[in-house]
């Protein structure tokens, strides 16, 4: 919205031509979207508190495990409603809204959050249900995808042609089947962002992690000069979501404030589903999917242990961890929750480190 109102009178107020830079207004959406998370947090919470919209927690699924958790009984939940408000204002105020990729990951993002949102009034409301059923949430996520695949595969230059890291102009065209790979990427992210959010800070501690490094990838991925000299695809336009990356990155800040050990709340799945399709479709946009198993190798870390948990037990009648997602197997290790979660944060932004050290090892 500064972008189209003050950036045209540049030629009037010189000073108004640094609307122009994308990293300029990319530091402001992360700075109001920070503010914004710190304006919405308090207000949110006294709401949730005053409807008596709290946390859960079933003894019944494992008496160990809710020994461990029991504490967070009736935190509030539902605080991705605050991300979403930070993420999506500040995406508004600061980009390019005209840009069909800041379009297109508003769109994603918002589609999840209203996904995950019905699914936690569901769980709220009539205590014992579990919420959404799986198929309806799969339903949601695979229809997202099929939306998005195919507007990428008939719309986008070369769309089906994935990055390989670590090699040079090397590509891999799946054609048409892109879209169901497009399905696969936001249907696997979503969760697996849903799946981390077991321990306060845990999951958008992670997104931070993620957020920063894509921030500069989408930058380099829109830079014609920088994107031939790291190279990787140049993606007319990509750059702009640079500003919708650092608005995650300043929304998870704020949120982060509220949400630190002791959490005083919770996201919830409309906050957990709608960063992880974020991110996911941030990777799409920007051909970095395969990055995505190393920068966000917690997320899959997580969403891995839960598979092999359920194929082991299943089939073998046994048990690879004491508990599943991973975070959960460390505390019945006997971990403290802010350990675990401190260390989970600095394998996080080792990863993030190591992401963008792949636009050189090629």
């Amino acid at each position: 919205m500064f972008y189209h109102f003050l950036y045209p009178l540049h030629e009037i107020f010189a000073s108004l031509n640094i609307f122009r830079y994308i990293t300029f207004r990319a530091v402001m959406a992360a700075l109001t979207a920070f503010v914004l998370s710190l304006i919405f947090g308090p207000l949110v919470i006294r709401m949730l508190k005053k409807w008596k919209i709290g946390e859960n927690v079933k003894k019944e699924e494992s008496g160990k495990l809710y020994e461990l958790i029991s504490s967070k009984q009736d935190t509030p939940t539902m605080g991705g409603i605050f991300i979403l408000l930070a993420i999506v204002i500040s995406t508004l105020l600061w980009a390019d809204v005209t840009n069909k990729f800041i379009l297109l990951a508003l769109f994603c993002t918002i589609w999840l959050g209203i996904t995950g949102f019905i699914d936690d009034y569901i769980k709220l409301t009539r205590k014992k249900s579990k919420g959404l059923t799986a198929t309806a949430k799969f339903s949601s996520q695979i229809l997202l995808g099929l939306i998005l695949g195919t507007i990428l595969y008939l719309y986008s230059d070369n769309s089906s042609a994935i990055d390989v890291p670590f090699l040079k102009n090397v590509t891999l065209n799946l054609g048409i089947f892109y879209i169901l790979f497009v399905v696969l990427v936001i249907a696997g992210t979503s969760n697996a962002v849903n799946l981390t959010d077991g321990l306060d800070g845990l999951a958008i501690g992670s997104v931070i992690m993620v957020a920063v490094p894509f921030s500069i990838l989408s930058y380099v991925s829109g830079h014609i000069k920088f994107s031939d000299y790291l190279l990787i695809p140049y993606i007319r336009g990509a750059g702009e979501l640079t500003v919708f990356c650092a608005s995650i990155l300043g929304a998870g800040l704020g949120f982060l404030w509220f949400n630190c050990y002791p959490a005083s709340i919770f996201m919830g799945d409309v906050g957990s589903l709608a960063l992880g399709g974020a991110l996911g479709t941030v990777a799409l946009l920007i051909r970095k999917e395969l990055l995505l198993v190393i920068v966000g190798g917690i997320f899959v870390a997580e969403a891995l242990s839960v598979i092999l948990q359920v194929f082991s037990f299943k089939f073998f009648k046994k048990r690879i961890f004491q508990c599943s997602p991973l975070h959960h197997h460390f505390q019945f290790l006997g971990w403290k929750e802010n350990k675990i979660i401190v260390r989970f944060w600095i394998i996080a932004a080792l990863l993030a480190l190591f992401t963008l050290a792949t636009l050189k090892i090629r």
